[in-house]
């Protein structure tokens, strides 16, 4: 029987350091680089305050600056495209929740001078409406011309406001939402319902998500209604009446509209909305299948179900990623399952991480499985796609999905290194996941002093003779008093027979099965330790559409082979080992995680990480015939 999960503020999970920190502080430095300035550019351009701030004296845009067009934002944030300003949403959104996990009032001063700024382009602009485009764009759009996502470049200013008040505390972010919300009341006031159902077939982005976080703050009636008026009927009474209403559709067209469905449940608890959520996860998920990766889409759009060979391409896009994993997140919340824990853990591994550039941190717009893939890695100032925003977010949202509250203590959902603190009745407690990179493996390890000392000191015990095939975790508990309450740990899918968990140094009874918690209830004291073990294997999933042809696995790892064309391999598709063998498995103070070289092949090649990879050439699906040449589905 699952249950429901609380999310905790941000600010109360802390990520412990590492190399998942270590991509945190890649993206928080980047997020630093980007000027007001340049941020705000268009904004000031659109309110007529390039060179006169209104009051008789010049701003920092003033004409007269010194810094010229070649140190400005280009691509989908030049002043000449209709999608510009959507990275100032994404922006905020990052610095809000950089703000919170680390309380650095650098980034918090430099968010709220924004917000500040943009309050005067608001009042330079009436009052109301605020955008770095004109008005007229939304006129065009209700005359039946085409202009590129004004909705959705809207949406992302409101998320990126709603999350400077709701996580950082910005009081007059939410004043520049009322004005926004005004605007939009007005305009939409004058079209009929199938008026607006025809605009809703344009890509509104997140609008119903905002407009239902405003509600969720405000409790305006006027809120209220444009939460009704934003309801894409269309799509939602299609998905509620189990029509197939995805494939071949724009995959991020649909996923923030069910993210609005989503919010709008929890402010106004109409099951409709929770109804409409359900079945889309069934629909773009159950139904459907995914990848190795998590990926259901390929170059924008949702690949058929079960049959998605021939659309290894353009590969999955990172914004469809990010909000999937966002669902995840909610679905997670809501029932308690810890399949969609999994399910955010694929994504994680072989999305979030795989689209970032783990020495740069630029961002990969697609991420190709095909056979001869590369990644192609945006500039800092010169592109801006979309992915380039979710980018922004998701390396800022690594917390919220570690651990979670339930009434009866708390859930571990992701082993990911970090401490949370929370109040269980009147104690008040800490508790401290560690990763052991000696005795299990690290995901993405380097160097530390421990893995030095490891190999000089002989007083301890013995390092294993080979790379071990098992995640090694550490809980400890610090409390002011001793409380009872429920520790519940997620066993992933990927885990194999044989895990153990230990409190205190003491076995623990019971049967660790994948695919659900594992849960510990018990008077917990200041120093007590949870010592758990998760053996993992390397497998190999077919493709779907195509069983002879499979990616290869290390729990939840998708490896990538290091070659620019498809090898066919001898071997059988349910023993990986028959195949692979591990390759550099030991790099002085650490194990390498996830390294492997064929064995048996007429050309050998190394497979790593897909996170990993940066500039190689990759193919991650390979087909499998045994000796002799009959083909084999795993």
């Amino acid at each position: 029987m699952h249950s429901a999960m609380s999310a905790l503020r941000i600010g109360q999970i802390k990520l412990s350091p590492g190399p998942v920190q270590a991509r945190f502080e890649l993206n928080k430095k980047y997020i630093m680089s980007l000027t007001p300035m340049n941020l705000l550019r268009s904004f000031y351009l659109e309110a007529g305050l390039w060179s006169y701030s209104g009051n008789g004296g010049t701003t920092a845009a003033s004409t007269t600056s010194m810094d010229g067009p070649e140190q400005w934002h280009w691509g989908w944030e030049s002043p000449t495209c209709e999608l510009r300003g959507h990275i100032m949403g994404h922006w905020l959104s990052a610095a809000a929740r950089i703000y919170a996990q680390t309380e650095d009032m650098l980034v918090k001063a430099k968010a709220d001078h924004i917000v500040g700024e943009l309050a005067k382009c608001q009042e330079a602009n009436g009052g109301e409406w605020l955008a770095a485009f004109p008005q007229t764009y939304m006129h065009r759009i209700a005359d039946g011309k085409y202009v590129w996502a004004p909705h959705y470049t809207v949406h992302k200013l409101l998320m990126g406001l709603h999350e400077m008040y709701a996580i950082a505390g910005n009081l007059q972010a939410l004043e520049i939402m009322k004005g926004i919300a005004a605007w939009f009341f007005r305009w939409t006031g004058r079209f009929s319902r199938e008026q607006l159902d025809e605009l809703l077939d344009l890509e509104t982005g997140g609008m119903l998500e905002a407009w239902a976080d405003l509600y969720g703050i405000t409790g305006s009636e006027e809120h209220l209604e444009l939460i009704r008026r934003y309801d894409r009927r269309r799509f939602f009474d299609a998905l509620l009446d189990g029509q197939d209403v995805l494939t071949n559709k724009h995959a991020n067209t649909q996923i923030p509209e069910i993210l609005g469905a989503a919010k709008v449940y929890e402010v106004t608890g109409d099951e409709r909305y929770r109804s409409i959520v359900e079945a889309f996860w069934r629909c773009a998920v159950t139904a459907r299948g995914y990848l190795c990766s998590g990926g259901g889409d390929d170059g924008e759009l949702w690949m058929p179900a079960g049959e998605m060979s021939a659309r290894l391409g353009a590969g999955q896009e990172h914004c469809v990623n990010y909000n999937m994993m966002r669902l995840a997140h909610i679905l997670l919340r809501w029932t308690g399952d810890a399949a969609y824990g999994d399910y955010w853990e694929r994504r994680f591994y072989n999305g979030v991480l795989a689209h970032q550039h783990g020495e740069n941190g630029r961002i990969s717009y697609f991420l190709g499985l095909g056979a001869g893939s590369t990644k192609t890695w945006g500039s800092e100032t010169g592109h801006f796609w979309c992915c380039h925003g979710t980018l922004m977010q998701a390396n800022a949202s690594y917390e919220p999905m570690i651990y979670m509250q339930e009434e009866s203590g708390l859930a571990v959902c992701q082993w990911i290194p970090s401490t949370v603190s929370f109040k269980q009745g009147g104690a008040e407690i800490s508790i401290r996941l560690e990763q052991d990179g000696q005795h299990g493996v690290y995901p993405m390890n380097n160097w530390s002093v421990a893995g030095m000392t490891s190999i000089t000191r002989v007083d301890i015990p013995p390092i294993p003779a080979h790379r071990p095939d098992a995640l090694v975790y550490k809980l400890t508990v610090s409390a002011n008093e001793d409380s009872r309450f429920s520790l519940r740990l997620r066993m992933p899918w990927w885990l194999r027979e044989g895990a153990v968990i230990r409190v205190n140094g003491t076995p623990q009874p019971g049967i660790c099965s994948p695919f659900a918690f594992y849960e510990i209830e018990r008077m917990w004291s200041s120093g007590d330790t949870v010592d758990v073990e998760l053996p993992k294997g390397l497998t190999a999933e077919p493709l779907p559409g195509d069983p002879a042809a499979v990616a290869f696995m290390d729990g939840p790892v998708v490896l990538a082979g290091l070659v620019g064309e498809e090898r066919r391999l001898i071997g059988e598709a349910t023993d990986p080992g028959s195949m692979l063998t591990p390759d550099r498995e030991r790099n002085h103070g650490w194990w390498t995680f996830g390294s492997y070289r064929t064995i048996r092949q007429e050309r050998g090649f190394r497979l790593i990480p897909l996170f990993e990879v940066k500039d190689e050439e990759y193919t991650v699906y390979f087909p499998v015939e045994q000796a002799g040449g009959q083909q084999t589905g795993a």
